[in-house]
């Protein structure tokens, strides 16, 4: 997929939790005399739409013909907030009642937030005959429905929206909240993010067949069409009803925000749906565009632009010519090495000799893929072991512990070497992150020198306490006697 679609023929609904996200920006650069708290002195107020607000921007940054329907109070911030809306092209369908918009600040100081304050109250009351009327008539005129649930009460008789959507012939996409999934039976596609999925179906301890089986429960159950599944740093999952599960991994290089991240992911894939692009070629959009948001501050939007830039990049990696993952050469493993940074990956490498392998190992290496986007283990050789360790090590020979290494998820590459240390390779490689498990400093472990030269860092990780190989060897030798 290498091409965006023009989007400029597309029409989506929003409709939704509409809120002001205000943002006070400021230097912090003392304590209070008051109390142990730091003094924000306020230079700029930035207001930005938020919840189905920023759902719908999202929408028209990438060029959507968008229409924003919700509840909001009769009042300044209400004012604020539209023109705020309107401003990025957004059409304002929005109804006031009685209540009170819902404001959320936040504190910034140096792009971190310091507190959030939330004013906000229910629109549950206000979800009224003549609310349901207004938001059904405008269904008809768009391609795409997207129903943004926050919890504020707007979408209270959420229902009656998919039932007369369905009655239309309107896809319906919702980004649900809370654990009652019977509520959207019947929608297109709902897109929950992990804990948010778990909290329905049980913990998943991010296994791919149990997230992806589960969520094809789920379809079967509530009549949805599918279930994408978002996975923070792992990327996510799209299940349909009957077909077979699509798991994309995380493609974030930098993450300075997570905010709004999920509108992003569901608006990008209302634009693909509505410019009649498959579902799975849509989801693939919402899984670029995520890996961009992530990289802003704030509730922030994704333009068509930046989306097609992003793509153009990713077709420069052509996935064809890479080395297969698994066991390889050094040749292999450096050709492999070079073009997935070149596409920007980020490169993980870890070593040690895994005669055994234990919980400890599993545990281990599991986390250190999560610090990057392609794991490397580095094995050392026979004589190398032996060297290390002494006579009758290893137990398992190198063929058999790179295999067993290589039958892992989290691992991508098994490479062997054959020197008592790693660090001709990891020069070689020169990976954004080394990692090593143990109780060990930083300057102990080899190639940290030139690792953290080139700008990567060394991460040490714990094992699982009562794990290790040596003492697996010695109640083995027991149990023999």
């Amino acid at each position: 997929m290498t091409n965006v679609p023009s989007f400029s023929n597309a029409k989506v609904l929003v409709i939704g939790d509409v809120m002001l996200d205000r943002f006070w920006h400021g230097q912090a650069t003392r304590i209070s005399p008051e109390a142990p708290v730091p003094v924000v002195k306020v230079s700029d107020v930035d207001d930005r739409p938020g919840g189905a607000g920023n759902v719908a921007v999202n929408l028209a940054a990438l060029g959507v013909a968008t229409t924003l329907s919700g509840l909001v109070g009769d009042d300044a911030h209400a004012a604020v907030l539209r023109a705020a809306v309107e401003e990025k092209g957004v059409r304002w369908s929005v109804m006031p009642c009685a209540a009170e918009t819902i404001v959320k600040l936040r504190v910034m100081s140096r792009s971190q937030q310091l507190i959030r304050l939330d004013f906000e109250g229910s629109f549950s009351d206000y979800v009224d005959s003549s609310f349901l009327q207004y938001s059904t008539n405008l269904i008809a005129e768009h391609d795409v429905v997207l129903l943004s649930d926050y919890a504020k009460g707007t979408l209270n008789q959420v229902g009656s929206l998919i039932d007369a959507c369905k009655r239309q012939g309107v896809p319906v996409l919702v980004d649900p909240k809370g654990s009652d999934f019977e509520r959207y039976r019947g929608a297109s596609v709902i897109t929950p993010n992990l804990s948010e999925f778990e909290a329905v179906v049980g913990a998943c301890f991010q296994d791919d067949d149990l997230i992806s089986s589960r969520a094809r429960s789920l379809c079967a159950t509530h009549d949805f069409d599918a279930v994408l599944v978002t996975r923070s740093e792992r990327g996510m999952t799209l299940q349909t009803k009957e077909g077979e599960p699509l798991h994309l991994p995380a493609l974030a290089r930098e993450v300075f925000d997570v905010t709004g991240a999920g509108d992003t992911v569901i608006a990008a894939i209302a634009a693909g749906m509505a410019s009649h692009e498959p579902l799975e070629t849509a989801t693939r959009l919402a899984n670029v565009a995520a890996g961009l948001v992530v990289g802003k501050v704030g509730t922030a939007a994704v333009t068509r632009s930046e989306l097609a830039d992003a793509l153009q990049a990713e077709s420069l990696f052509d996935s064809s010519l890479l080395v297969d993952e698994g066991v390889v050469t050094e040749v292999e493993l450096l050709s492999a090495v070079a073009q997935l940074r070149a596409a920007g990956h980020r490169i993980v490498l870890t070593n040690g000799c895994f005669d055994i392998l234990h919980p400890g190992h599993v545990s281990y290496l599991s986390e250190a893929a999560t610090i990057g986007d392609v794991l490397i283990v580095a094995v050392n050789s026979d004589a190398s072991v032996s060297r290390l360790k002494g006579d009758g090590r290893p137990v398992n020979n190198l063929d058999a512990r790179m295999s067993v290494l290589a039958g892992l998820r989290s691992v991508n590459y098994v490479v062997p070497f054959s020197e008592d240390t790693p660090a001709r390779l990891i020069k070689a490689v020169t990976p954004d992150a080394l990692v090593k498990g143990g109780d060990y400093e930083v300057s102990q472990i080899a190639g940290h020198e030139h690792v953290i030269a080139q700008g990567g860092k060394v991460v040490i990780l714990d094992f699982v306490e009562g794990h290790s190989t040596t003492a697996t060897i010695a109640r083995m030798t027991t149990n023999d006697e």
